[in-house]
């Protein structure tokens, strides 16, 4: 594997065999990088998608107007949202500097696509009432806590037993987005329910050591320096999958978390249920949660905590959500 990490890039030409070993010398650089495994896979999707509209020439051999083109198609073609092609720009950017290892004038040319400035759907008070009591069990909690929180869904999912702090009223937020920790609030209406999931965890743990396994998955670097530190409790995650599952990075069998597909189906569900018109997603649960903050007088900085946003402006969003329809100017023909 070193071998692999020390090349730079597989020789030019058509590639066959050259594009099975340039994939892994992508993934080994990433993996070196400690990207997510959704990272990964998106990264390594779209080099090889980039490399298939090229004829399967060796990216050695493309440059600035290949990429252009590609990007290009991404959004006339296929339609796809800003945020996409961007992510397929950083992918490839990522192919050429980190693991080519070249730095050419074009790269810093090539613009990203302009993200539309939207405004976040938000719910009503009433409407979060409605759709979480057409929720129940997991999923209700978990739909609480994004709204009771203002966790991302991944940050939520990836819960462990041991960043729960029932004595304090805390969360602890590890490896949020941009790899920082942080904390924020537990709801104590969300005590209760939280103690039984964790219980229910804790029988799948003792289930799993009885039957040879028990060891959750762990960041690299905790791995390796407490190899053991997998089978302690504390480290199993509060929202535990029904079964266990094969990490597809190293082969073990862990009991991972819930997928995020079941509380996608659930919100749907809730939603048609709820009679609720506006389209949400998980995500639309925490800007519900930082918009009825700054209603309630919150001031923005300690919501950019809560939230784990680098930049206030971030947060700002939200103070244009509050801004009521014409910036709340009466209309004359409410006169």
């Amino acid at each position: 594997m070193a071998q692999i990490l020390e090349r730079r890039g597989v020789a030019p030409g058509p590639v066959g065999e050259g594009k099975a070993r340039l994939m892994e010398v992508v993934r080994c650089r990433i993996r070196a990088r400690h990207y997510s495994l959704r990272t990964e896979q998106a990264y390594l999707g779209w080099i090889r998608q980039f490399i298939l509209a090229n004829g399967r020439r060796h990216p050695r051999e493309l440059g600035g107007a290949e990429v252009e083109a590609f990007l290009s198609g991404l959004a006339t073609e296929r339609n796809v949202a800003a945020s996409t092609q961007n992510q397929a720009l950083s992918a490839l950017l990522f192919l050429y500097r980190e693991v080519l290892r070249v730095d050419l004038p074009w790269m810093a040319s090539v613009l990203r696509a302009k993200r539309p400035r939207r405004l976040p759907v938000v719910l009503s008070v009433e409407e979060v009432r409605r759709l979480l009591s057409m929720m129940e069990g997991r999923t209700w909690l978990m739909a609480s806590l994004l709204y009771g929180t203002g966790m991302r869904l991944m940050e939520c999912l990836r819960l462990r037993v041991k960043d729960v702090d029932f004595a304090r009223n805390e969360i602890l937020i590890r490896n949020g987005k941009g790899g920082k920790d942080r904390r924020t609030m537990l709801p104590r209406a969300l005590e209760g329910p939280l103690r039984r999931e964790i219980e229910r965890a804790r029988l799948l743990h003792r289930q799993d050591i009885a039957e040879g396994f028990g060891e959750a998955p762990l960041p690299d670097a905790l791995s390796r320096k407490y190899p053991q530190a997998g089978r302690e409790f504390g480290w199993q995650f509060v929202f535990a999958a029904d079964r266990r599952s094969v990490d597809p990075r190293t082969g073990a069998i862990h009991r991972h978390h819930v997928d995020d597909a079941v509380l996608a189906r659930a919100l749907k569900q809730a939603r048609a249920q709820a009679g609720i018109e506006k389209l949400l997603s998980a995500h639309t649960l925490r800007h519900s949660f930082a918009t009825h903050l700054l209603e309630t007088g919150y001031d923005i900085r300690t919501i950019q905590e809560l939230l784990g946003h680098k930049d206030v402006a971030t947060t700002q969003i939200y103070t244009h959500v509050l801004n009521r329809g014409g910036r709340g100017v009466r209309s004359p023909l409410d006169a």
